[in-house]
């Protein structure tokens, strides 16, 4: 198929709400509902994260972390399906999720730790419901679905009680559909119609894999083969994802199952820091997903409807070096952990024979006169 009969064509499926042009578009089945103030706070949230991205990307290059994951150009496909979940439901994310993590209200530099080694990724899950970041491809895919189970059994879905009904989400790319975790995913979460919502993020790359090699139809179109809807969603259409996942997640509340959500985005940086991008696709490429770019749009809007002017503009940028220059300061003051700490990480409760093992290793270390061996 030629390029521009399939640039048509994924037009054709894509849902959108607005052009990269910055102007509204209806659509018969998905309204965005919400106020000119959500938008502006969209728009926030993506300007926010996408500094956080840039930060720890300089901070790796630094050799302050060990690695990092780049969102770049997939903030609107984070934060517009974070946006629309409620605060009982549950993300289980990867390790890209970081504009996702921000609006659920993960401290940035919980995740700067994770990747500087200095801990595990100690975030409040039970205050965020955002799981911890998955480094195997699709595994988390299966958590969420027993999760999701889970609370089906608990009583938690289909009672109409918005306050009590809870909903999943579950964050992949593209290259995961290949892994056969997401499609047990899909057969458990079908089977027992667990309240979950699959989240793609079709960037287009696999690592260095497109995304035409491992799939020879839409990845939304794979849902009915498991027996659950698939929608295609523009993933750089803020509001389109915002509305596409909250009746998705709705869908899940009530009691009907799951569904999958690809939403089509592009990964304008490397897949992470030890990779480079410009050994496998081309330049011209990249230049023509700037011009979707998530946040221009926005901006594009807001500017031409009057809905913010430049002070607006101005505090958020400012905003923005405030908080790269205390992220970076936090990371680089982030002390290092105790090789004890590693026994109180296994079980929730330690048990007799890990705690002989601890008081045995701390007897040992304090054998050692060096200062700083622990």
């Amino acid at each position: 198929m030629s390029g521009s009969l399939e640039q048509e064509r994924v037009e054709q499926e894509l849902i959108q709400l607005l052009t990269p042009d910055g102007e509204r578009r209806e659509h018969p089945d998905y309204r965005f509902t919400g106020s000119d103030e959500d938008i502006r706070g969209f728009y926030r949230d993506m300007v926010l994260s996408r500094r956080v991205d840039a930060e720890a990307t300089a901070l790796q290059r630094q050799g302050e972390l060990g690695v990092w994951a780049s969102s770049l150009g997939q903030e609107a496909a984070q934060v517009g399906s974070g946006r629309a979940m409620a605060p009982q439901d549950f993300a289980f994310p990867t390790y890209r999720e970081h504009g996702v993590a921000w609006v659920r209200g993960v401290d940035p530099l919980r995740l700067l730790a994770m990747f500087r080694g200095v801990d595990h990724g100690a975030w409040d899950i039970e205050e965020t419901h955002f799981g911890p970041y998955a480094i195997i491809i699709g595994s988390q895919t299966l958590h969420a679905t027993g999760y999701a189970m889970g609370i089906e059994r608990d009583g938690l879905v289909g009672t109409g009680d918005a306050d009590r009904d809870t909903a999943v989400i579950a964050y992949f790319g593209d290259g995961a559909t290949s892994q056969g975790d997401v499609n047990e995913s899909f057969i458990f979460a079908s089977s027992y119609n667990a309240p979950v919502v699959f989240f793609c993020q079709n960037n287009q790359w696999a690592i260095s894999e497109p995304i035409e090699r491992q799939s020879r139809i839409p990845l939304y179109r794979r849902a009915s083969g498991f027996g659950f809807p698939g929608v295609r969603v523009d993933g750089n259409d803020v509001l389109a994802v915002r509305a596409v996942t909250a009746a998705a997640l709705e869908r899940a509340r009530s009691g009907n199952g799951p569904t999958l959500i690809e939403a089509y985005t592009y990964r304008m940086g490397a897949h992470t820091t030890s990779d480079d991008p410009s050994k496998y696709r081309m330049a011209d490429e990249l230049e023509q997903w700037r011009l979707k770019d998530p946040i221009s749009r926005v901006r594009t809007y807001l500017e031409r409807g009057g809905l913010a002017d430049d002070v607006f503009f101005a505090a958020i940028e400012a905003e923005t070096d405030t908080l790269a220059a205390e992220l970076r300061a936090s990371c680089l003051a982030l002390p290092e952990p105790a090789l004890t700490e590693t026994f109180d990480w296994v079980y929730a409760e330690q048990t007799p024979y890990l705690a002989s093992q601890q008081a045995g290793y701390a007897e040992y270390v304090s054998t050692f006169e060096e200062e700083g061996v622990r």
